[in-house]
């Protein structure tokens, strides 16, 4: 009798350790982000891992190439766009959770340099962004379909330069590549959100584009009406709570 007691402590005993190295190592929910939310996220992930929780799966890459993924059926649990069309499309094809849309944070627009340029240039209506760029070109995310890119023309046309410029862009996959342009001194200015220079290290900013000169930018959450994750809407209420929106604004998300 005592050996059978033993023998079922000894079972039960592995059958806790199993299940909880099983627990430990579970997947949390698949996030597909625009990549300029990478270090924000990261940081975010962690937290929600730090409260023992699963950590979160993330995926950057240009918003429209996340969504037309999800559209193609690729099996994720949230999607953050860096625009609102992006999530419009999501939406308009029936792709998101009904109720789970929301604002989750904002941006702001900046013209950078490599970070050993002496460049001035203030950025004002007609500003001589053709004679600073001298026999170079301007880096900025793909307009045609990435929200950077899109933003970033919409300023410049605001601002009466985009006709001077056009044929001199070098049109990026995504943010973080123009951003790569300018690091790596392929061009002499590129156009990238302000948390992307923050994170670079190796870019001077010459200054911000006014935010009347382009859409708002804002980055909405949603959760996708495929997700199954038993986590996935705890964690889109973590990151648009009070805490995880500070997380992000550490990153310089936020109304500025």
């Amino acid at each position: 009798m005592i050996l059978l007691v033993r023998m079922l402590l000894v079972l039960a005993f592995s059958s806790f350790m199993v299940t909880g190295h099983a627990s430990a190592q579970e997947r949390g929910p698949l996030v597909l982000a625009a990549v300029s939310m990478q270090e924000a996220l990261t940081d975010a992930a962690n937290r929600w891992a730090a409260l023992n929780h699963p950590r979160p799966v993330l995926s950057f890459a240009a918003s429209s190439a996340l969504a037309r993924q999800v559209e193609a059926g690729a099996k994720a649990d949230l999607f953050v766009s860096a625009d609102e069309e992006w999530m419009d499309y999501l939406q308009g094809k029936a792709l998101l959770r009904a109720g789970t849309r929301a604002r989750l944070t904002e941006n702001r627009l900046v013209l950078v340099a490599p970070g050993t340029s002496a460049l001035k240039l203030r950025i004002t209506p007609g500003f001589a962004l053709g004679r600073a760029l001298g026999s170079g070109r301007l880096a900025l995310a793909d307009p045609a379909t990435v929200p950077a890119g899109r933003y970033a023309k919409a300023a410049l046309e605001r601002l009466g330069v985009w006709r001077d410029i056009a044929g001199r862009i070098v049109p990026a996959e995504n943010v973080r590549a123009a951003l790569a342009l300018v690091e790596r001194g392929v061009v002499p200015l590129g156009v990238v959100y302000a948390t992307d220079a923050r994170a670079s290290g190796k870019v001077r900013v010459i200054g911000m584009f006014p935010a009347s000169s382009h859409p708002p930018i804002t980055y909405p959450v949603a959760l996708l009406k495929t997700s199954s994750h038993r986590e996935a809407e705890a964690f889109r209420r973590f990151l648009i709570s009070r805490e995880g929106r500070t997380i992000l604004a550490r990153r310089g998300f936020g109304a500025r």
